[in-house]
């Protein structure tokens, strides 16, 4: 029901035409081609609902708009976090407060290293230890389940026990918990010498009071929203034409659809794809497609009940046979449908997209000897597909490769290819250490095709940047600078946010300043306000905060680089982190003996990060204090503190300027300095927004910088200077002296006629 608060919302600040417009062909949907116009004009057809619904008062919300446009491929944002039953009964005041507070606290917003890293060989031998059979396995060990008893279960080995983390799942009972809960299982069965274990050891021991109520009003709204979906048979003919056009799915036939499950919910128009799983196959979740017409196109927005975070659904598991050995793995529900209708191939999708492979459903892929990842035609895509395949085990995967001519499924559906070919065109994950250019040749190829996809994901906040730099990277290194109490913190906060915003996982290593400050302040940016004025707005923009894909370690103050690492790489199996933030350097030196030499650490710890970053595909932004230097110098490449091998290594090198002797707006500005992608280098100016904790760019930043910069010398003052004010003060008491006499004598020229 959130999706009905974005559609009204956008009725109200006027994204859909109005009923005195016509949409056609012309003025509106001038560039794009006839199958877009049409899907435009579907989608403009329903506005008028939404205005009789509107102005009937049946859905009074209303919804602030965002300061920015912001479009994801998961799209977490619109994510809704208020249960189905108050939607209906949710009013808003006239000063628009929020009825009430609620709070539910995270367990994922913070990650931290587990209390005792375990690895393969330490599983292997504990399992040994106990008599416990197993079997090895692509990405989990596969194990007799300990939560029945030996004549139910047979010779199953239906316990899975993940070879990197520990942690375990019983596809029989779906009991699930971490290595420790594993062992302290085994523990007592051995102490009390049992066989098996209740399935109710485990059930409620991870899930607090607030959680159970969240479940169970998650529930209750799965289940509403459910039965008030139509299957498609059930539409008229026009009914069904307009939806299939409004989502691309003409070719789609309703016996797909019915087999998968998927619904209509009519009253915001979207496509409601089930999430059935457990033993019984019960319905667990749902999640709800919605299309919106805007002026680049259209865009599909996601809803997911329960919220993305908890939303672990492969898409078309049930329908699996467990004699099944190949799958294809899809970034879309849509595209499923595709690869299953034209195939006939086992077909399942991932919940998040390109986003995240969460580590809870590799244990649901184990049985298949050979993977396909066709994620997309793009080369996000392309890249998710290689990250996922070290997860699902290089040997048994294979990679649709993106192209022209070989798009996402939907769109190659539509525009007729045979499907069974492209899957066969599909290339290994795993590769030789050595390889020729004739391997090489189509990547090359992909990336002079796709050049604005391979410079990466674009700033919303900042378009100087990416005029300099084209995009935010993955497997890079940018080292970041400027002079203390500068904003640096607060500039890269915000760099990140913005990225976040964009759908890219991010993950933040503060060591200056607290996790609750540095959440405060980017919660500020987030909502381009000041909270603490208007608190009645706190939930509503707390509630958007939290769907973001944006982790925080728990470190704070002097740590060990190897305890960070282990960290980043536990977040980025379990999270799929593709941005890092360190902030900074200085704070993972002081753990190192006083006769080590501190450049050499440094060396190291810059180095360890460079290897992370590229071994990981990740993008590291590693703030480094510069060294001590005068007020009215700018800083340079040199001035960063140590040796030079944190330029070296660093593909980009940012530093934010301060003019320390000037107290006007344009004081600061961004120094790019160096640019490894294609060697642009700049700088432009920045205006800090106290208010709201952001930097913009000025519109004549160029103009403002020189004011600022003759402000001084004004104030100091030169030879000329002076005699030329004392000229124009002169003319100016003239003229005064002049006007004045002149308005004397009117007044005396009025009173004598009087």
């Amino acid at each position: 029901m959130y999706l009905v608060r974005s559609y009204l919302a956008h009725v109200s600040h006027g994204h859909f035409w109005t009923g005195t417009e016509k949409p056609g062909f012309t003025h509106m949907h001038r560039g794009q081609d006839e199958d877009t116009c049409r899907r435009l004009i579907v989608i403009n057809l329903l506005c008028p609902m939404w205005r009789r619904l509107l102005l009937r008062g049946l859905f009074p919300v209303a919804t602030p708009r965002f300061p920015y446009p912001r479009h994801f491929p998961s799209c977490p944002l619109l994510t809704h976090s208020r249960g189905f039953a108050a939607l209906w009964t949710f009013t808003l005041r006239d000063t628009g407060s929020f009825l009430s507070r609620t709070y539910k606290k995270d367990a994922k917003s913070t990650v931290d290293l587990p209390t005792s890293a375990v690895t393969i060989t330490e599983i292997k031998q504990y399992l040994r230890s106990k008599d416990v059979p197993f079997h090895d396995g692509f990405s989990c060990l596969h194990a007799p389940t300990i939560f029945m008893d030996a004549a139910s279960r047979a010779e199953r080995f239906s316990l899975f026990v993940d070879k990197t983390n520990g942690q375990f799942l019983c596809m029989d009972t779906q009991v699930a918990g971490s290595w420790e809960d594993l062992q302290d299982c085994l523990e007592v069965m051995q102490a009390e010498e049992r066989e098996f274990l209740s399935p109710q050891v485990l059930v409620d021991y991870q899930e607090s009071a607030e959680e159970q109520e969240q479940s169970e009003r998650d529930a209750s709204e799965v289940r509403s929203i459910w039965s008030a979906s139509v299957p498609f048979s059930d539409l008229t003919e026009d009914e069904e034409t307009l939806i299939k056009t409004m989502f691309q799915i003409t070719k789609i036939s309703n016996a797909t659809l019915k087999k998968f499950g998927v619904r209509l919910f009519k009253p915001t128009k979207s496509l409601v794809f089930p999430w059935f799983g457990g033993p019984d196959s019960s319905l667990k979740g749902l999640k709800l497609l919605s299309a919106q017409s805007t002026a680049d196109g259209v865009h599909y927005n996601e809803a997911t009940v329960p919220r993305c975070t908890f939303y672990n659904n492969l898409f078309g598991l049930p329908l699996l046979s467990r004699m099944d050995a190949s799958v294809v793995l899809t970034g879309r529900e849509l595209d499923t449908l595709a690869v299953s209708q034209a195939t006939g191939l086992a077909s399942v999708a991932l919940p998040r997209g390109v986003a995240c492979l969460p580590p809870a459903l590799l244990p649901y892929l184990e049985q298949f000897k050979r993977v396909t990842l066709w994620l997309g035609g793009d080369v996000r895509s392309w890249e998710a597909s290689k990250i996922f395949s070290r997860k699902l085990g290089l040997r048994r995967c294979w990679l649709v490769r993106p192209g022209e001519f070989r798009p996402c499924p939907g769109e190659a559906l539509a525009q007729g290819k045979n499907l069974s070919r492209l899957v066969a065109t599909a290339i290994p994950a795993a590769h030789k250490s050595i390889v020729s250019f004739k391997q090489l040749r189509e990547d090359v190829y992909g990336e002079m095709v796709n050049t604005e996809q391979v410079a990466g994901v674009k700033w919303a906040r900042f378009p100087e940047l990416n005029r300099i730099m084209k995009g935010h990277r993955k497997g890079e290194l940018t080292v970041f600078t400027g002079p203390t109490g500068s904003g640096k913190t607060t500039f890269i906060s915000e760099l990140a946010l913005d990225l976040s915003m964009q759908g890219v996982n991010t993950l933040w290593g503060s060591f200056e300043i607290n996790n609750v400050r540095l959440a405060k302040i980017m919660l500020t940016q987030f909502a381009m306000q000041r909270l603490e004025d208007n608190l009645e707005q706190y939930d509503f923009w707390a509630d958007k905060f939290e769907e973001l894909p944006l982790y925080f370690m728990t470190f704070h103050g002097q740590q060990n680089i190897k305890s960070v690492l282990d960290t980043m790489q536990h977040a980025i199996y379990l999270y799929d982190i593709n941005h890092v933030v360190i902030d900074n350097l200085q704070f993972m030196m002081g753990q190192e003996s006083l006769s080590v030499d501190k450049f050499a650490v440094q060396d190291h710890i810059i180095g360890a990060f460079r290897k992370f970053a590229t071994n990981s595909c990740c993008h590291v932004t590693l703030i480094i204090h510069p060294r001590k230097e005068d007020d009215d110098r700018e800083l340079q490449m040199a001035s960063i503190f140590g040796s030079a091998k944190a330029s070296q290594e660093a593909d980009n090198v940012l530093i934010l300027q301060e003019k320390k002797l000037v107290t006007c707006p344009g004081r600061r500005s961004l120094q790019v300095t160096k640019n490894r992608f294609d060697g642009d280098v700049g700088v432009f100016p920045l205006d800090f927004i106290k208010a709201s904790l952001t930097f913009s760019t000025p519109v004549k930043g160029k103009h403002k910088l020189r004011k600022v910069a003759a402000k001084p010398e004004e104030n100091e003052g030169d030879q000329a200077t002076p005699k030329k004010d004392a000229v124009k003060r002169e003319k100016a008491e003239k003229q005064q002296s002049k006007t004045a006499k002149s308005t004397r004598a009117a007044k005396n020229l009025a009173t004598g006629s009087e």
